[in-house]
């Protein structure tokens, strides 16, 4: 009796194993995932909801067995909200720790320097996987930078993210000034970096543009500077032909050829560097500047050495069939 029982003991013995072996194996080795899935985790999920929202994804078998498992062999850590890649063949055991432990799939929107307000709007209406709508931001209120967000969430979020970051880095940069700068508050700092941030896409030119501007703003001259004309006509967008002389002689809050001093608001979003610029301008006589023909800028102090500096830029225009 005795060497029956110890059989028996035995043959349950070896049942469970087995039984332990497919229980593990259907945890660390099965998978439904065929190829590789992103997975998204709605903010507040319960690991319930998300092995219901997984098994009906296809991504398991079922949902009240990927639970036992789960609680049996897994992680008593929390699930993460956000969105996850699941590769192919991740089997249960590593979907579940994706989830818990996994970093969540960042993507960016870039706004690059001198993007007006209009087209940041379309910027991120344009991307699909954000949600909501949100109005055209205020012109100078947002940063230009690369900015990484979440599928699912909100674009009013994402533009708060922009505009604090302008806040803060003019917040950081307004210390920082040089004594006798031309403007007088940070807003009027963003005005005139506004203004350098267009007139130049050469980096090294941007102190010399921001002290040539100074100098105007401190004598009481007409900034006289192009983009102020196109800004009322597009929000800030390309122009696409010559400016006209009806337009140049417009008065309005943002025409420098028919003001004295700054427009009455940003005509872009400037950059760190653009601001950066305004507060720290190159210390220089300069009030004029001409193209120089190879893409940025030559300068002068006096109307005659601008005077002649013009022609040398309409004689390289004439030679190149554009005049």
């Amino acid at each position: 009796m005795a060497r029956r029982g110890c059989l028996v003991a035995a043959s349950l013995g070896a049942v469970l194993l087995a039984a332990l072996a497919v229980f593990g194996w259907t945890w660390w080795a099965s998978s439904a995932v065929e190829e590789d899935t992103a997975f998204v985790v709605p903010a507040g999920s319960s690991l319930t909801s998300v092995a219901g929202k997984l098994e009906r994804e296809g991504l398991i078998g079922s949902a009240e067995t990927f639970l036992l498992r789960a609680k049996v062999l897994g992680s008593g850590d929390p699930v993460r909200a956000g969105e996850f890649l699941l590769p192919a063949g991740a089997s249960p055991a590593a979907i579940l720790d994706t989830l818990q432990h996994g970093e969540a799939v960042r993507r960016f929107v870039t706004i690059p320097e001198g993007m007006p307000s209009i087209m940041v709007h379309e910027r991120l209406m344009a991307e699909k996987l954000l949600t909501g709508s949100i109005a055209v931001p205020s012109e100078g209120s947002v940063l230009p930078e690369s900015y990484d967000f979440e599928r699912g969430e909100s674009r009013a979020a994402v533009l708060a993210r922009m505009q604090r970051a302008m806040r803060d880095t003019v917040a950081e940069l307004w210390p920082k000034r040089a004594q006798g700068i031309a403007v007088s508050t940070p807003e009027e700092a963003v005005i005139l970096a506004s203004i350098v941030e267009k007139e130049t896409g050469v980096a090294r030119e941007r102190r010399m543009v921001a002290g040539l501007y100074s100098n105007r703003v401190r004598q009481g001259m007409m900034l006289q500077a192009d983009p102020t004309i196109i800004y009322p006509i597009t929000r800030g967008k390309p122009l696409g032909r010559r400016i006209r002389q009806s337009e140049i002689r417009a008065v309005n809050a943002y025409n420098t050829y028919t003001m004295v001093g700054l427009p009455k608001g940003p005509i872009t979003n400037p950059g760190r560097a653009s601001i950066e610029a305004v507060l720290n301008p190159e210390r220089t006589d300069a009030l004029f500047m001409v193209a120089d023909g190879q893409g940025g800028h030559v300068f002068a102090s006096t109307l005659a050495a601008h005077n002649a500096n013009v022609a040398r830029w309409f004689a390289i225009r004439r030679s190149r069939g554009e005049m």
